[in-house]
C-alpha cells in the first residue's frame, strides 16, 4: 500500500460519508488504515483546549509535580483507548451502540448516549468560546456581549459545514490544517520568547500553596480526560481493521498523545510566563486563555491560528456528538432525521450557554465528566472482558445491538451506573471533596455491574422470549387442523 493510500480512507458513497454508520456496524470494506485514523485524530491532539489544560495543571501543583497527573493521564488514556478501540473495531460499532448489548439495553443505552453527547456539547462550547474570545479581543468587542455571542454562533455554523461529510471531510481538513498549526505556533513561541525574560523551568511554581487538595484536584483534572480521550479515539478507531491487535490500537493512542503532550507543555510555558507579567484578579484566567494569548503575541495571525485550529477540533466534537445523539434518539424517541442534523442541537445549546465563559469552570466540568463518562465506559469494558469473555455469561463476539436483539432495559448496567453516579454526585455538591468524586464513581460502578450480572446469570443480555411469527403460524395451523370447517 502506498503512503498516499495509507493516509486516506476507502472510497464510499456521499450518503455513507454523511451518516458515517452512526446506527449500524461499519462494513469490512469501509475500514481505514491506522495512519489515516491517526491523521484525523490530530485535530483533537492539537486543540487549544490543551494549552488551558496544561496551564491549569501547572498553576495547581507546579513543576515537577505536574508530571504525576500528566503521567497518570497518558498511561490511563493509552490503556483505556487500547481496550475500547479493540472492542469497537472488532465489532464495528460506536461506544453508543456497544452499550446496548454491553450492560444497558436499547433504551438504557440512550441514557449513556446522552451522557456521551453532553461531553461534546461542552467541548464544542469550550473550543468555540476560545475563537470568540480571540476575535472579540482583537476587534475590541466585549467578550460576553451580544456581538460576542453572534461571533460564536457564526463560526459554529461554519464548523457544521465542514463536519457534514464526517471522516472524509475531517481527513482533508487535518492534512492541511496541522502543518499550519505547527508553523504558526512555532512562530508564536519565537516572538513570545524574543520579547521577554522567560521564567526558568525551576521557577514554574504553583500559584497557590501546594497541598494534598491541590494535587488531588490536578489528578481529578487528569481523570476527567483519561477515559474520554480513549473514547473519542474509539469513534474513529471503530473504522480500523477487525484484525487489529492491541499494539495497533495502542499505537493509535500514542500517535495522538505525542502532539497532545507537546501542546500541554506549551500551555505550561505560555501560562506561567503570562501569569508572571499580569496582575489583578483575572490574571490567571487570561494566562490560561489561548484566545488572549495568541492575539497578544502575534496579532491578526493569532486570530487566524485560533479560528483554523478550533474549526479543526470542533468538527470532531460535532461529529462524535452527533453520532451519540443519533444513536440515543433513535431508540428513545424514534426520531431519525439523520446524523448531521443533530449537530444543530449541539450548536444551539452552545449558543445558549456561551455567556457562562466555560473556560473558568474546567475543573468542575471534568469532575462531572469523570463521574458520568468514566463510570459508563468502565462498566461496558467490565461487561465485555469480565462478564462475557471471562465469566462466559454472554457472547464474546458479535455483540447484539439491534433493538430486537437486546432488552429495552438492562437493570444491571443501569443500576450500577445510577448508584455510582449518585455517590459521585455527593462529591460534586460538596458532601465530600469534589476531587474524589470521579475516582469513587468509576470504581464502584463496574464492581456493582459485575456482581449483578453474575447474580442474574447474564439473562438480561437477551430480551424476554415472546412467541415468534413462526410459532404463531404453527399455532394457527394447529387450530385449523382441529377446525371441522377448515378445508
Amino acid at each position: 500500500m502506498s503512503l498516499k493510500a495509507k493516509l486516506r480512507g476507502p472510497a464510499t458513497s456521499i450518503d455513507d460519508q454523511v451518516e458515517s454508520f452512526a446506527t449500524e456496524r461499519v462494513p469490512t470494506n469501509q475500514r481505514w488504515p491506522i495512519p489515516a485514523i491517526s491523521v484525523v485524530l490530530l485535530g483533537g491532539a492539537t486543540a487549544m483546549f490543551w494549552f488551558t489544560y496544561g496551564a491549569q495543571h501547572l498553576f495547581l501543583v507546579g513543576f515537577p509535580l505536574i508530571l504525576i497527573p500528566i503521567g497518570y493521564f497518558v498511561i490511563g488514556a493509552v490503556l483505556t483507548g487500547m481496550l475500547t478501540m479493540r472492542v469497537a473495531s472488532r465489532e464495528g460499532l460506536s461506544p453508543n451502540l456497544l452499550s446496548r448489548g454491553l450492560g444497558f439495553g436499547s433504551r438504557g443505552a440512550a441514557v449513556t448516549s446522552f451522557i456521551y453527547g453532553i461531553n461534546y456539547v461542552y467541548y464544542f462550547l469550550f473550543e468555540g468560546t476560545i475563537v470568540s474570545h480571540a476575535i472579540a479581543i482583537y476587534f475590541e468587542i466585549p467578550i460576553d456581549s451580544f456581538n460576542g455571542t453572534l461571533i460564536y454562533a457564526a463560526f459554529g455554523l461554519v464548523t457544521i459545514a465542514f463536519a457534514w461529510r464526517g471522516m472524509h471531510a475531517m481527513s482533508f481538513l487535518q492534512k492541511w490544517g496541522f502543518p499550519f498549526f505547527v508553523i504558526t505556533v512555532g512562530w508564536a513561541v519565537y516572538i513570545f520568547s524574543r520579547d521577554r525574560d522567560l521564567v526558568g523551568i525551576g521557577d514554574w511554581t504553583a500559584t497557590q500553596p501546594l497541598t494534598f487538595a491541590a494535587m488531588m484536584s490536578a489528578l481529578s483534572l487528569a481523570n476527567g480526560q483519561v477515559i474520554f480521550q480513549g473514547l473519542m479515539a474509539t469513534d474513529y478507531g471503530r473504522f480500523a481493521s477487525q484484525r487489529i491487535r492491541y499494539r495497533g490500537t495502542a499505537s493509535i493512542m500514542i500517535f495522538e498523545l505525542i502532539p497532545m503532550l507537546i501542546v500541554i507543555g506549551l500551555g505550561c510555558f505560555f501560562g506561567i510566563n503570562l501569569y508572571s507579567e499580569l496582575s489583578g484578579p483575572d490574571a490567571q484566567s487570561y494566562a490560561q486563555d489561548p484566545g488572549y494569548l495568541f492575539v497578544n503575541v502575534i496579532g491578526l495571525l493569532g486570530v487566524i491560528l485560533v479560528v483554523v485550529t478550533q474549526i479543526r477540533v470542533n468538527v470532531m466534537n460535532l461529529y462524535s456528538g452527533s453520532i451519540a445523539l443519533a444513536s440515543g434518539f433513535e431508540v428513545a424517541a424514534k426520531i431519525k432525521p439523520g446524523r448531521p442534523w443533530w449537530m444543530f442541537l449541539i450548536w444551539g445549546v452552545g449558543v445558549l450557554f456561551y455567556v457562562t465563559n466555560v473556560l473558568n469552570h474546567l475543573g468542575t466540568f471534568l469532575a462531572i465528566a469523570g463521574v458520568l463518562t468514566n463510570t459508563w465506559v468502565l462498566i461496558i469494558l467490565a461487561d465485555y472482558f469480565v462478564c462475557r469473555r471471562w465469566m462466559k455469561l454472554g457472547k464474546p463476539e458479535n455483540v447484539e445491538f439491534h433493538e430486537k436483539e437486546v432488552p429495552k432495559w438492562n437493570p444491571c448496567g443501569l443500576t450500577s451506573l445510577g448508584v455510582a453516579v449518585t455517590i459521585g454526585a455527593m462529591g460534586i455538591i460538596g458532601i465530600y471533596p469534589i476531587y474524589f468524586a470521579s475516582f469513587v464513581a468509576m470504581i464502584v460502578g463496574p464492581i456493582i455491574h459485575i456482581a449483578l450480572t453474575r447474580a442474574t446469570g447474564g439473562r438480561y443480555y437477551t430480551p424476554k422470549r415472546t412467541a415468534t411469527q413462526t410459532e404463531v403460524n404453527a399455532l394457527d395451523e394447529a387450530d385449523d387442523d382441529h377446525d371441522p370447517l377448515s378445508v
